[in-house]
């Protein structure tokens, strides 16, 4: 997800340009409108947040399927005023990061690596590449959703 969450926060930039700079974007083919481009940097959005062919929002926490086995530490193993024992990284790593069952904790906003090339999402803690969440992942989403935040607040 790192390069299709990038990709849209650029492309929502680059729209603003085109817009405030009245021009088109000239392609091969013709041109493309900043309307244009907005609109496939949110289709990309989507994506992420569940419109995709797993159903599956990469965004954790966000709608009714998300990632529940998330690479990350401290969402793999319960808090120290549940379990009051020692637990080192061999525990940590012997004791949760092994288990099948879904994370004690929500990494509510981060967003995982997602998919493969065909779509395909295993939900396996040990699964990094598409499990782990990264802030590379997560921060350009942050831009996006300001965009469309402020889109919506225009049309009120």
């Amino acid at each position: 997800m790192q390069y299709v969450s990038t990709a849209a926060f650029l492309l929502t930039l680059y729209s603003d340009i085109l817009r405030n700079s009245t021009q088109k974007l000239k392609c091969y083919g013709g041109s493309v409108d900043y309307q244009e481009i907005l609109h496939f940097a949110k289709s990309q959005v989507d994506y992420i947040l569940g419109s995709n062919p797993m159903n599956m929002s990469y965004l954790v926490g966000y709608g009714r399927k998300y990632p529940t086995r998330v690479h990350h530490r401290g969402a793999s193993m319960v808090p120290y005023r549940e379990s009051m024992g020692f637990i080192g990284c061999t525990q940590g790593f012997d004791l949760w990061y092994g288990r099948e069952e879904p994370n004690p904790n929500v990494v509510v906003g981060a967003v995982v690596g997602g998919p493969d090339c065909q779509d395909n999402f295993m939900d396996q803690r040990g699964n990094y590449m598409q499990t782990e969440a990264c802030t590379y992942n997560t921060a350009p989403l942050v831009g996006v959703f300001a965009k469309l935040l402020q889109m919506e607040d225009q049309k009120r």
